[in-house]
């Protein structure tokens, strides 16, 4: 390689965070607002870099950027790249310990991931831990964006960034109130179509089955509540003015203290497969590597 296409590959990490920030913002402004720059300044930054590798990176719509294929193949290593010089600035600060960095939908994250935390914990004694917990959409994008070192999640959805790795099995029970006329029958289609339910907003696993299950095996259901808390549904339901299908990890506490209880159908009601999501490209620590371990190993 010769002395100028050398110059032309050459490139910063300020000018690759600017790209990243640029791709996921959509627009210098916004860009320039998050990294606190000025726009003429991200701009320049983002021309250097085009320039510098030959190749533009968005495709320009008014005063939108709209990521092209180039900029889509570097969108993932620049991210990567830049996630590791963060973790060697973070290793090598004075005192300071590499957070574990975690991403969950809300069942796991609520009710599956507090006591295995706790344990890593106990073994990781200077490492914080970071928990986002969201729906699995979000998980995703967290992975996706290297927000997060590792994500759990309940739904079928994915990305092509993303490793996919089976977990755990979660059983759904459909529950009502004690009170609830169809607490303690054995219901039929027609009955768990006539009721109103509570379930979670579009993007979450739950809803996922909710949208594969219900719809597909008992029809068009009158839904009275669309939630983005799965304690928000218990408590709907503990009111006993309706019903929800949900997982069985969530309402263990629940069923045991008899304040909601299982409405039993000859339908025969679904499985889903609890997951793990890394990003291909991302690097695991030493402390990150150890959690998933444990996590298998459960």
């Amino acid at each position: 390689m010769n002395n100028k296409t050398s110059q032309q590959t050459r490139f910063t990490l300020h000018e690759l965070a600017i790209f990243v920030a640029v791709a996921r913002l959509g627009t210098t402004r916004a860009a320039a607002d998050y990294i606190a720059r000025s726009q003429a300044a991200v701009s320049a930054s983002l021309a250097v870099l085009e320039a510098s590798l030959g190749a533009e990176l968005f495709d320009r719509q008014g005063r939108r950027l709209e990521i092209n294929e180039n900029g889509r193949k570097l969108l993932p290593k620049a991210a990567s790249l830049l996630d590791q010089a963060g973790q060697l600035q973070q290793l090598l600060s004075s005192g300071s310990a590499m957070p574990l960095r975690i991403a969950a939908s809300l069942t796991i994250g609520e009710y599956l991931l507090p006591k295995l935390l706790v344990h890593w914990q106990a073994t990781n004694l200077n490492s914080p831990v970071q928990l986002m917990v969201g729906n699995t959409r979000a998980v995703i994008e967290a992975v996706v964006s290297f927000d997060a070192d590792i994500g759990f999640i309940e739904g079928p959805q994915t990305h092509p960034d993303l490793i996919v790795q089976p977990w755990l099995s979660d059983r759904m029970v459909i529950v009502a109130a004690p009170t609830h006329p169809l607490a303690g029958l054995s219901v039929n289609r027609r009955q768990l179509a006539e009721a109103n339910w509570a379930i979670r907003e579009s993007g979450s696993g739950s809803r996922a089955i909710a949208d594969h299950w219900l719809f597909d095996r008992v029809g068009q259901i009158n839904v009275a509540f669309e939630v983005g808390s799965t304690e928000a549904i218990k408590q709907l339901v503990a009111s006993g003015s309706c019903i929800a299908c949900m997982s069985i990890y969530a309402l263990d506490q629940a069923l045991k203290q008899g304040w909601l209880v299982e409405v039993k159908t000859q339908l025969k009601l679904p499985v889903r497969r609890l997951a793990i999501v890394l990003h291909r490209d991302k690097r695991l620590g030493e402390g990150a590597a150890e959690f998933l371990r444990q996590c298998h190993a459960c």
